[in-house]
This record gives C-alpha cells, sequence and structure tokens, in this order.
C-alpha cells in the first residue's frame, strides 16, 4: 500500500510539472530496468522529446549527490542527463534520455578488436576531466573522501556476505588477522596514490554511445575524492566482462600518458602505476564480489550472482603475483573457489531438473 501511495504521489508530481491539455503522456510510462539501487526508472515522451522519470527514495538514494555532480560534470563538458525538473524532498526526477546504447552493448558479441579500442579509448580520454573536476561545497553536500575508514568498509562487505553469508565461511581470529594484513596492504597502496575526483563506477554499463557516438556518463552519484587508478581500473577490469591482457596494458599505457601529463607525475615508474592498478583493482573486486552477494540476500536481486565468479577470478590471480597476499590467494584457492564450484553445480542441478 506504501508503494503504490509512493507511486501516486509520483505520478502526481509528474503532472504538476509537465502541465498540458492532455494527461495521456502518464498513460504511457514506460518501465526501465533498474541498477543495483532502490531507483525505479520510467521512459515517456512528452511533446516530442524522449525523457526519463526516476523515482529516488530520499533515505535509500544519493540524490543530493546526483545534483551536485550533475551540475560539475556538466560544466567541465561531459555529457550526462540533464536534469529537467527534481524534486528533492521527495526524491523525484526528470532527466533528459540517452537510449539504450551501453558501452557493453557495443562493444559484446565478439567485436572486433579495433572497435572494442575505439570506444576504450575515447571512454579513457574521459577520466582526466573527471578526475580534475571540482565540486563546490555547499551546506547539505560535498564529496566523501575515500579514505582508510571508507576502504575498510567496504572491504568488510567481503568477508560479511561472500565468505560468512554466502559461503558459510567462519575464520579463524588468526585468519581473520591475516586478511586484515592484507586489506591493510590495499589500503596503504590507494591512499598513497595521488587523489583526485572519481566516478566510482566507471565500467561499460555506465558509459551510453549517444546517437552521435560520443560517450554519456551516468550512475555517478556516488562520486568521491580517491586514487587516480580507481575508474582506469573499473574500465579495464570490468566486473561484468575480461579481456586479455595484451588488450589491456596499451590501453592502460595510455591512460599512465594523458595522467603523468595532467598531473606531471613523470617520476612515477612503470612498477609503480602497475601496482597501483592491480591492487586498487583487487580491492573494487572483492567489494563487488561482496555487493553482489548482498544484492542477492538483502534485496531479493539475484541477477548479480553469475557476476560473482569472474570478480574470484581477478582477485585469484592479482592476489598470486603479491607475497603480501598469500594468505588472499590461499583462502581464494583452497576455500573460496571450491565452495563456489560446488554452488554452481547445485544451481546447475536444480536448474536443469
Amino acid at each position: 500500500m506504501l508503494q503504490e501511495s509512493r507511486h501516486l504521489q509520483f505520478v502526481h508530481w509528474l503532472l504538476s510539472v509537465f502541465s498540458s491539455e492532455t494527461d495521456s503522456f502518464i498513460d504511457d510510462l514506460t518501465s526501465m530496468t533498474g541498477d543495483a539501487g532502490f531507483r525505479q526508472y520510467f521512459r515517456f515522451q512528452y511533446k516530442g522529446q524522449s525523457l526519463i522519470a526516476v523515482d529516488a527514495p530520499p533515505l535509500l538514494s544519493n540524490n543530493e549527490a546526483f545534483v551536485a555532480i550533475q551540475k560539475a560534470f556538466s560544466s567541465h563538458s561531459l555529457l550526462v542527463p540533464q536534469i529537467v525538473a527534481c524534486d528533492l524532498v521527495n526524491g523525484f526526477f526528470c532527466i533528459t534520455d540517452f537510449g539504450d546504447k551501453l558501452l557493453s552493448d557495443v562493444v559484446a558479441g565478439g567485436a572486433e578488436n579495433t572497435v572494442v579500442k575505439e570506444y576504450y579509448n575515447k571512454a579513457i580520454k574521459l577520466i582526466p576531466t573527471i578526475a580534475s573536476t571540482e565540486l563546490a561545497v555547499t551546506e547539505s553536500y560535498s564529496l566523501p573522501i575515500y579514505d582508510q575508514e571508507f576502504i575498510h568498509r567496504e572491504l568488510t562487505i567481503f568477508k560479511e556476505w561472500l565468505l560468512e553469508k554466502h559461503l558459510q565461511i567462519e575464520l579463524s581470529a588468526a585468519e581473520i588477522k591475516q586478511l586484515n594484513l592484507c586489506f591493510d596492504f590495499l589500503t596503504i597502496s590507494a591512499i598513497s596514490q595521488p587523489q583526485v575526483t572519481v566516478h566510482r563506477d566507471y565500467h561499460s554499463r555506465n558509459i551510453m554511445v549517444l546517437n552521435n557516438n560520443e560517450l554519456g556518463i551516468i550512475d555517478f552519484q556516488d562520486a568521491v575524492i580517491g586514487p587516480i587508478t580507481y575508474d582506469i581500473v573499473s574500465l579495464l577490469r570490468d566486473c561484468y566482462v575480461r579481456y586479455p591482457d595484451e588488450m589491456i596494458k596499451p590501453l592502460f599505457k595510455s591512460f599512465c600518458q594523458l595522467a603523468e601529463e595532467k598531473y606531471d607525475l613523470n617520476k612515477v615508474t612503470s612498477q609503480q602505476w602497475q601496482q597501483w592498478f592491480d591492487l586498487m583493482g583487487l580491492q573494487r573486486h572483492l567489494k563487488a564480489s561482496g555487493i553482489f552477494c548482498r544484492l542477492y540476500y538483502r534485496d531479493n536481486k539475484n541477477g548479480y550472482l553469475k557476476d560473482i565468479p569472474l570478480t574470484l577470478s581477478y582477485i585469484e590471480d592479482i592476489s598470486a603475483i603479491y607475497p603480501q597476499l598469500s594468505f588472499l590467494n590461499q583462502l581464494m584457492t583452497k576455500k573460496v573457489q571450491p565452495l563456489m564450484k560446488v554452488l554452481i553445480s547445485q544451481s546447475s542441478s536444480v536448474s536443469e531438473a
């Protein structure tokens, strides 16, 4: 009943904003596939223009951030949806429609390497602009700092939701201590990097290919001040698709050259860039694997369970490179991956039955 009442309030707000001789556009609201958050999206046509209505409950959505970051990104010539109307108190928005063509769709299905490289190079060239975007601090909002506490809070998601909830792995006190040492190694790497504005979900499902073949950016409301390699590793070591190293290496090198020119980082060695990149990606994949489980158990969203194996493959491979992460690698190879194989096998058996 509460949900129905909110939807009626939402519709009433749309009618008040788009008053016209006919209210028939409300009958044509088309529900769209949502994201991992609690927002709901509806497409509609109004006077020949396609628009997106967004129901974003204030207590569950980062709405003030969305408005502030949208304004800042737009002022730096980044292509982001324009806010046509908004009600921050109730969490209602109307934004311009970027269409349905995600970067992930354009480069999927065995696309030629040249096509992938073309679009990814375009996406990489936008990262320095994102990184240099400064937001005016207001009484109600400023960009969060991706500090030690923030990073550890995210890493805890892996332990609580993937290890304990999903796989029912109970670590001993000694094992928890060893895991925390691995987390400390990742945290030190993150906070030692140059700190810039970070989109924080800059991957192929949050980049749109627009009609003019330019790239539009969405889902930016969780931006922070954080490590310079965060967005590039989100893009190149995507949680939903994995490209071979021979494709990733030149793209990452291109990013490093851009960053060195932009921030005068010529003294950063290629080995240092690579370690920052590896460890930042590892931190992100640990967090993501836990979030995918949390979405299933807490939020009743099972669509992300299929993405867990890829995140775990990244974790296993990268943790094998660094001696400081030997415990994490052993945990992955001896406990996590064997249990995941059992779960996947069981799930396949149930599906076939």
